[in-house]
């Protein structure tokens, strides 16, 4: 399914509307992949005569972020062409005739996973409306927390919405605003919504990104020659040769155009809260995030696992692939031999659809396989990156038992992830999380294992880094992991939400 059109777009119909923090519906093709899903990815380009398909290959390298759709939107100095597909990046960008309509030297990306908004192709960003001073298209990767109560005001003040994304109220938002510059909208605009945002936008003639004041969502700048680059994670630089120049920094508004580079930071300053889940999980191992590089760190973070938990062990086996860098850390660290005890299946995609429950149970048998030769009769040490409901894990311990391994531990990269997350990754409701549900060895009972341990918050903190959890002021955004959330959660505490699903429904 695709759009290949001349904007602007034409409203649709309201399906289901995920609500930020609500458990995905255990019918749809997410089943049997218990992790915490990523959020979006972003790639924005200047001044390039190969803009589409430079930020084609930035998606690509950002397709860990998001698979479920991708979308490029250029400027080719008179008219703005998109092309936005539900899927992955190569199933649509990848042939001349797409790339020769997305013609022009400006250029912005994204790679979407659902936060907030139903999985529809009118969801698919970039984002594009007409304004007074002209075309603008954005593309967001976050959560806005007050989102559905700033919506409900512009509805009831006649915007009309065409899609249920969370990031069309800064659209809005913008359209309403008196100022006239566009930053200046942009950043009254902003001053309007709560939550965590990366955001990165064209205009006729800028690029242009920004941070939330607190920098919960990773933006980092680039260069390549001449050309100006925005994107999530430096690995979207190195795929086209691009030089990584510096992060984003919180509350900063990057706007690149004929001129060169400039920098405003409208925002009251915070304390930054970066998601320390980006170092665990969510981040591709080669990028360098806030001038860390993330292998480093998830090496660093096995080690400290180690050394606060060490069992002896024949072997130490990374449940794949995001538990690998652990998982070198903790053996390099307890002297245990390193093995690949699970070998994981790369050509089943994340969004396979398992339609009947007898298919469903097998569901991890379609992705990972035991490695029977290196874990028979051995002491198993598991190392993976998070439990989250744990069903997984279940599978993974009967699996690596049926293979003949003498005993089973499982050592976890992460805290227990105790509440779920309100700023743009998709987790279960609290009660589906198994570590607010029991404790540590009534965990261990419930996925089989012989022990488990998981990392605790300090040693999180000294591996990333190297200084304990500050209790009066956190250094990174770690919610998942205590419920301590820095910016509040307006959407989820307002007694108002349903009647207002009810009345966008009603809009449309």
């Amino acid at each position: 399914m695709e759009n290949q059109m001349r904007f602007p777009q034409s409203p649709s119909n309201f399906g289901h509307r995920h609500h930020p923090g609500a458990a995905v519906p255990a019918s749809n093709e997410r089943v049997g992949d218990d992790r915490l899903k990523e959020e979006c990815g972003l790639f924005g380009i200047f001044n390039s005569p190969d803009a589409a398909a430079h930020t084609a290959l930035g998606l690509h390298a950002l397709q860990h972020r998001g698979q479920e759709a991708a979308g490029i939107v250029v400027y080719d100095g008179e008219q703005f062409h998109s092309h936005r597909a539900m899927g992955l990046v190569g199933d649509h960008f990848n042939s001349q005739k797409v790339m020769n309509r997305l013609e022009g030297e400006v250029a912005i990306g994204h790679v979407r996973y659902s936060t907030s908004g139903d999985t529809a192709l009118r969801n698919v960003q970039p984002l594009f409306a007409e304004f007074k001073f002209g075309g603008l298209a954005v593309c967001h990767n976050g959560n806005l927390t007050n989102a559905y109560s700033v919506r409900r005001d512009l509805v009831q003040r006649g915007c009309l919405f065409q899609s249920t994304s969370d990031t069309e109220t800064i659209i809005h938002l913008i359209a309403k605003s008196e100022y006239g510059r566009v930053v200046d909208r942009l950043a009254d605009a902003l001053s309007h919504i709560e939550g965590a945002y990366s955001l990165v936008a064209i205009t006729q003639k800028k690029l242009i990104g920004v941070r939330d004041p607190m920098g919960v969502r990773p933006l980092v700048l680039g260069r390549l020659g001449d050309s100006h680059i925005l994107t999530s994670e430096s690995c979207a630089l190195d795929i086209i040769g691009a030089d990584f120049i510096r992060d984003v920094e919180p509350g900063e508004i990057i706007i690149i155009d004929e001129k060169g580079l400039h920098s405003v930071k409208p925002f009251t300053k915070q304390p930054q809260k970066f998601c320390i889940f980006e170092y665990i999980y969510f981040a591709r191992p080669d990028s360098v995030m806030e001038n860390r590089n993330v292998y480093e760190i998830r090496k660093a973070i096995g080690a400290q696992l180690a050394r606060e938990s060490y069992v002896d062990a024949d072997v130490v086996v990374p449940v794949p692939d995001s538990g690998v860098p652990a998982a070198i850390g903790f053996a390099e660290q307890a002297g245990a031999p390193f093995d690949l005890g699970i070998i994981r299946n790369h050509y089943v995609g994340r969004t396979f659809i398992e339609p009947e429950d007898q298919i469903r149970h097998l569901g991890v048998r379609l992705k990972h396989n035991a490695n029977a030769a290196q874990l028979k009769g051995k002491r198993v040490v598991l190392v993976d990156d998070s439990i989250v409901r744990g069903t997984t894990s279940v599978k993974i311990v009967e699996m690596v038992r049926s293979a003949g391994a003498a005993e089973v531990h499982m050592r976890v990269s992460s805290p227990p992830i105790t509440d779920s997350c309100f700023y743009g990754i998709d987790t279960p409701e609290r009660d589906e999380l198994l570590a607010a549900r029991f404790d540590v060895p009534g965990m261990a009972e419930y996925i089989g294992v012989d022990s488990l341990a998981y990392i605790s918050n300090d040693g999180l903190y000294q591996a990333v880094c190297g200084a304990m959890r500050d209790t009066e002021q956190p250094q990174y955004c770690d919610a998942c992991f205590t419920g301590e959330y820095p910016i509040q959660l307006t959407d989820r505490d307002s007694t108002e939400i349903p009647n207002l699903l009810s009345l966008l429904d009603e809009q449309v």
